[in-house]
């Protein structure tokens, strides 16, 4: 009778593009880091359509680490789909990001884990580069700019956003859908389905290989996408609250400019035929009927959304745990970031 497979406790995933110079290093790296810990662990290298030889070098390296699982990409989708496609491939409890340039130390990932496991009220780890080592103000601006918007716009505040150490427990990662350039906002869309999450300190390097991928542009991006993230977090189960709102904003002026109008018209004896008011009346109500209208069908496509499939509108989580008395003398240990190496 064949025994089952031992269970996964982490899976590594980290999307790399154009990394020859960085990928052997990494997954030398990520291996020196977590074979010590005991571990069962997968590392899910995802080449995102490279233009380098970074994809020979994995199916190379995977041959002589088995705990290497490279994905290739048909093309370059971009960062967001290279994460959605490790956290679909995925096997285990606990779920790791990072970064394929090594700015991040892979170093930190055994105490993040340590933390987890300690931490049973904790549903995400987020790492904070407190002392960042970039150099070029092109990278440091719009991070602090970017993460300045989200926590303003999704309430999650986060010192760093941009930060691509990160530890998840499966069930959250399996209750978030990446697309488009969603990666930057993975902590928002996991508060949003009930993630606690803290934020640590860790340990940041200063690119040594390689180019960065990003540039001021990112900003920009940024703030398109929030408009998006807003939406979603305030009126994705009400879209008639959202379009509703703009629509009476305009249909209430034209209402009264087309009362006062006919009041004119009327009463008055005025000749309103050829006045601009009469047209200004005419077209705010028709924008404003529009804007009702877009928003009793969003209505109608949110039911379509929850109802044939039987989506849950909320989602439950276990009671808190009932901690046992500690021992007298016993101190509760304070986490700080993982030690200087």
């Amino acid at each position: 009778m064949q025994s089952n497979p031992q269970p996964m406790d982490v899976s590594i995933v980290i999307p790399v593009y154009n990394e020859s110079e960085n990928v052997a290093n990494l997954v030398r790296r990520v291996g020196e880091a977590m074979l010590p810990t005991g571990r069962r662990f997968e590392l899910i290298c995802i080449d995102d359509g490279s233009a380098d030889d970074t994809a020979r070098q994995l199916e190379n390296l995977a041959t002589i680490n088995e705990w290497l699982n490279p994905l290739y990409l048909m093309r370059n989708y971009g960062q967001t789909a290279g994460l959605q496609a490790g956290f679909e491939a995925a096997q285990g409890r606990l779920i790791v990001t990072l970064d394929g340039d090594l700015q991040n130390d892979p170093d930190d990932i055994p105490a993040l884990l340590d933390m987890m496991d300690e931490r049973a009220d904790v549903d995400m780890i987020s790492g904070w580069r407190k002392d960042r080592k970039d150099k070029s103000i092109s990278r440091k601006l719009p991070s602090k700019i970017a993460n300045g918007l989200i926590s303003w716009a999704t309430g999650v505040e986060l010192h760093d956003y941009g930060c691509a150490l990160k530890v998840y427990r499966r069930e959250i990662i399996q209750e978030i859908k990446l697309y488009g350039e969603l990666h930057r906002f993975i902590p928002a869309l996991a508060a949003e389905a009930g993630a606690k999450i803290i934020e640590v300190p860790v340990r940041h390097h200063a690119r040594t290989m390689g180019s960065s991928k990003y540039g001021i542009d990112r900003t920009f991006r940024v703030i398109l996408d929030l408009v998006w993230i807003k939406f979603m977090f305030r009126f994705l189960h009400r879209p008639l609250h959202a379009f509703g709102g703009v629509g009476l904003t305009f249909f209430t002026p034209g209402m009264f400019i087309m009362l006062w109008l006919t009041v004119q018209k009327f009463i008055m004896g005025a000749d309103i035929g050829g006045r601009p008011l009469l047209l200004i009346g005419v077209m705010l109500i028709l924008i404003g009927v529009q804007f009702v209208a877009m928003g009793v069908l969003g209505e109608i496509l949110t039911r379509i959304y929850h109802e044939p499939e039987g989506r849950a509108q909320y989602r439950l989580r276990a009671g808190p745990r009932v901690q046992q008395k500690k021992s007298p003398g016993v101190q509760q240990e304070k986490h700080d970031a993982p030690p200087e190496s």
